[in-house]
């Protein structure tokens, strides 16, 4: 079996057309929405290619109308696509956002899967980087061989508490200092984490078409080419996405 891990899309339909992995399942943990240019493609495709998809706090804040947490640069970025992501969507993908859960368990291959954007104490709104510790403590009593997350940004695996977590990082706005689109494939138990380059001009120029703010634009674009928050160094542990 062959599984696609997908998650931190943020409207990016260039970063997400990319990604070319034939896969058996494909998993979706949240963040299709916000930031980025392109909501309705990158929505109709979760509709259509993800077997199960949960639900991240941008997709929480552009379906339910509210702010996202964060006291970063982007929180700006976010408040300018939020009710334009919203307003471009139609009835079905609007509906689709609205139910999405906020975890979902599956069992795949004699596995058994958790899928959550943040953790499972929090499943929209912590931050927790590669750090097995925590991770430990975070884990504990989640009755799962594999945990997937996604929230941060950052591409990683590692083994907590006799569980695995596994963050695929962010296809659409990846934030450790490559600005290629990030993902991960299991392929029979292995976990591989992987990584494809897209056009990222193709983005900055769908971006640059909208009516957002030029400092909006420059803001979102600079952050695509760098791969990680503008004016600040890669992200690491403790840090905000």
């Amino acid at each position: 079996m062959r599984i696609l891990v997908v998650s931190d899309i943020h409207a990016n339909w260039p970063a997400l057309a990319a990604i070319d992995e034939p896969h058996d399942v494909c998993l979706c943990l949240g963040d299709l929405v916000d930031y980025g240019p392109d909501p309705l493609p990158c929505v109709r495709w979760a509709m259509a290619h993800a077997h199960y998809c949960i639900r991240g706090n941008h997709d929480h804040g552009v379906a339910q109308g509210i702010e996202v947490s964060g006291d970063h640069g982007y929180r700006y970025l976010t408040g300018l696509t939020r009710q334009r992501h919203w307003s471009a969507l139609g009835p079905a993908e609007r509906r689709y956002l609205l139910q999405l859960p906020l975890m979902q368990r599956l069992t795949l291959h004699g596995k058994r899967y958790l899928l959550v954007h943040g953790t499972p104490r929090d499943p929209l709104d912590e931050y927790l980087m590669k750090d097995p510790e925590t991770w430990a403590r975070r884990v504990d009593g989640a009755e799962a061989d594999i945990v997937c997350v996604g929230h941060s940004h950052m591409q990683f695996n590692l083994v907590a508490g006799g569980v695995v977590v596994l963050n695929p990082g962010s296809v659409g706005q990846p934030r450790d200092g490559d600005p290629r689109a990030s993902y991960a494939v299991i392929e029979d138990g292995k976990i591989l984490l992987k990584r494809v380059p897209y056009p990222i001009a193709e983005t900055i120029a769908r971006m640059d078409a909208t009516d957002l703010p030029e400092g909006a634009k420059r803001l979102y674009a600079e952050g695509l080419r760098l791969g990680r928050l503008p004016s600040a160094p890669p992200l690491t542990q403790g840090g905000l996405a």
